[in-house]
């Protein structure tokens, strides 16, 4: 398959150094994302996959930077950071619950915390979706990947 994603950079110049629990949940994502993810750019003249993909946070935009497998340009855009503000601190509260129960509350509790931060994180990945349409095509799963590493550049931001 050539239409995925081969390698994720994520830029943090200018960002603060992320907690631990931040630091994993990138970790687990781009994990997760390489192995298995899909990702194609719908433009006719696109180069064929499979893409390094940048994310990085510039001038208050989100920019997904992509190249080919071999480094050659393959696409950037911009996205406006606002629709994905609210779910993004959404997120993060509901993710600093989590981390929070997890240490001290009994398993039916945090089921119904972790229920809650799927269903946000859910609503940040179709945003994303929606966000990226004619620009770029993603699975739900991929689109759940990325939003995770929007909240971890988000978060610095």
């Amino acid at each position: 398959m050539t239409m995925h994603i081969c390698h994720i950079e994520i830029d943090t110049d200018g960002l603060p150094a992320p907690t631990p629990e931040i630091e994993q949940e990138r970790k687990v994502a781009i994990f997760d994302l390489l192995e298995e993810n899909t990702f194609t750019l719908p433009h006719e003249d696109a180069p064929a996959g499979p893409y390094r993909v940048t994310l990085a946070i510039r001038e208050k935009r989100l920019v997904f930077d992509i190249d080919t497998e071999d480094s050659a340009d393959a696409a950037e855009f911009h996205l406006s950071l606002s629709p994905f503000r609210q779910t993004v601190k959404d997120y993060w509260q509901i993710c600093e619950a989590y981390f929070d129960a997890v240490k001290k509350l009994p398993p039916s509790q945090i089921e119904a915390i972790d229920m809650a931060r799927r269903g946000i994180h859910n609503e940040g990945a179709r945003l994303l979706q929606e966000r990226l349409e004619g620009k770029a095509g993603i699975d739900i799963d991929t689109a759940r990947r990325l939003f995770t590493l929007i909240c971890v550049l988000h978060f610095g931001a």
